[in-house]
C-alpha cells in the first residue's frame, strides 16, 4: 500500500485525512497516514495556537495544512480596515433572521453571540487571496508542516514560489480534467482529484470518472490523490488501480470521537443518508455539498435574496449556523458532507477507521489475487 508520495511525505499508508479538528490530524497521522488540517476558517493567531498544539502531540512527524485562496471574492470584503460584516446588506440579514425567527431559534446570549461573530469574521477573512497568505506566513513557521494545499484551484504564482523556497511539497484540489494544466504550469506536486461526491467545495464530476482522466493529464512527474466518496479499503484499492497514489477522506472522521462536533452534531450526521448531501451556495457561496436542510433550502423560496460572494455569505451563514447548533435543531441543520455520510453511522475512533481500511483494503487486493490466480490459486 506504501507508494512514492508516502516516501516523500514520510507517512506509511497513503492515506490522507482532510479535517478541521487537529485532534483527528494528530490521530491519523500517528497511525500512520498523513493528516492535513483545514486552515481557511480560523485566524492566524487560532491557527498559531492549533499548529503548537500539533506540533505537540504528533511524535514528530509530518502533516500539512489547507487553505482557500480563491479567485472570485469580495474585493471590498478583503481590503476593508473594519468589519467585513458591515458589508451585509440588511435584506440579507433580515431574511435569515426571518427564518430562524418565524421557526422558533432563539438569538444566541449576547457574549456568546459576540465571541461567535468575532470567531467567524476572523475566520470567514482567510477566505481572501490577502487572508490565505496570512495563514501561511503562519504555517511556515513550523518546521513540521511538510505540505500545503490550496482548495480552490492553482496556487499563485508567488504562493508557489514561497512554498518552493521552504522546501514544501505543494497540492491543490482539482474537479475537472482541464484545470490540471493549470496545476501543471504552476509547479504543482499532488493534485487532488475530488469528485462530485466529496463534501466541501465540489464540481460535477464522479470520482471514478475524474480519477483516470486526471492521472493521465497530470503526467508521470505530478502524483494525484484520489478524493469523493471514499470511507472503505476496497475504494482505495480502486484509486490505486487508476493511477493514483493515494486517499484524501474528510466525511469518514466526523463521526470518530476525535472530531469536532458535539454530539447532537454528530446523532444527526448518523442518521444521515447518501441522498441528503446536496450542493448549495448557501454556506460560503461557492457551491459546497452539505447537509440538506430547511435552511440549505431557503434560498430557494420566492423573493429571497442574492446569495451573497466569498467570504460575506460565509459570515452570514455561519452566524445562522451558531444558532441551530444551540437550540438542536436537527431539521435546520447543514454541515458540509460527502455523499458517503450513509456509510457514518456511529460513533467509532480515528484508530479504528485506519484499521479498517487498511483491513479491507487487504481484503480487496487478496480478492483480486484469487481472480487474477483463476482455479489454481
Amino acid at each position: 500500500m506504501k507508494t512514492p508520495i508516502c516516501d516523500r511525505l514520510g507517512c506509511d499508508v497513503p492515506v490522507f485525512a482532510f479535517s478541521h479538528c487537529r485532534d483527528v490530524v494528530v490521530e491519523v497521522t500517528k497511525a500512520g497516514g498523513f493528516g492535513v488540517l483545514g486552515a481557511s476558517t480560523i485566524s492566524p493567531e487560532q491557527l498559531e495556537r492549533e499548529l503548537r498544539w500539533i506540533d505537540d502531540h504528533v511524535d514528530g512527524r509530518a502533516y500539512g495544512v489547507d487553505v482557500i485562496i480563491p479567485t472570485t471574492y469580495d474585493k471590498e470584503a478583503e481590503k476593508t480596515a473594519g468589519d467585513p460584516a458591515d458589508l451585509i446588506p440588511q435584506e440579507n440579514r433580515d431574511f435569515i433572521n426571518g427564518i430562524l425567527t418565524a421557526e422558533g431559534v432563539p438569538e444566541l446570549p449576547p457574549d456568546e453571540r459576540e465571541r461567535v461573530h468575532r470567531e467567524v469574521v476572523e475566520g470567514r477573512g482567510g477566505m481572501t487571496p490577502d487572508g490565505a497568505r496570512r495563514l501561511l506566513e503562519t504555517a511556515l513557521r513550523h518546521p513540521g508542516v511538510k505540505m500545503v494545499v490550496s482548495a480552490l484551484g492553482a496556487p499563485p504564482l508567488d504562493v508557489v514560489k514561497l512554498l518552493r523556497d521552504h522546501n514544501l511539497v505543494i497540492g491543490a484540489l482539482c474537479g475537472k480534467a482541464s484545470h490540471v494544466r493549470r496545476h501543471r504550469e504552476a509547479g504543482v506536486d499532488v493534485i487532488i482529484a475530488q469528485g462530485t461526491e466529496a463534501g466541501g467545495h465540489t464540481g460535477d464530476i464522479a470520482t471514478m470518472v475524474l480519477v483516470p482522466q486526471v492521472v493521465a493529464e497530470a503526467g508521470p512527474n505530478i502524483a494525484v490523490l484520489a478524493a469523493g466518496g471514499i470511507t472503505r479499503g476496497s475504494q482505495i484499492a480502486a484509486s490505486l488501480a487508476m493511477g493514483a497514489q493515494g486517499v484524501w477522506c474528510g466525511t469518514v472522521w466526523l463521526g470518530t470521537r476525535e472530531s469536532e462536533l458535539d454530539p447532537f452534531e454528530k446523532e444527526t450526521i448518523f442518521a444521515a443518508r447518501a441522498e441528503d448531501a446536496v450542493r448549495r451556495r448557501v454556506r460560503t457561496g461557492k457551491p459546497v455539498r452539505m447537509l440538506k436542510s430547511k435552511l440549505s433550502e431557503a434560498w430557494d423560496r420566492p423573493g429571497a435574496p442574492p446569495i451573497l460572494p466569498t467570504p460575506l455569505q460565509g459570515i452570514l451563514y455561519n452566524e445562522a449556523h451558531a444558532r441551530v447548533v444551540r437550540a438542536k435543531r436537527a431539521d435546520l441543520y447543514s454541515f458540509p458532507v460527502g455523499q458517503s455520510v450513509g456509510s457514518v453511522n456511529s460513533e467509532t475512533s480515528v484508530r479504528d477507521v485506519m484499521y479498517q481500511l487498511q483491513l479491507e483494503y487487504v481484503e480487496a487486493m487478496e480478492r483480486l489475487a484469487l481472480l487474477m490466480g483463476g482455479d489454481d490459486a
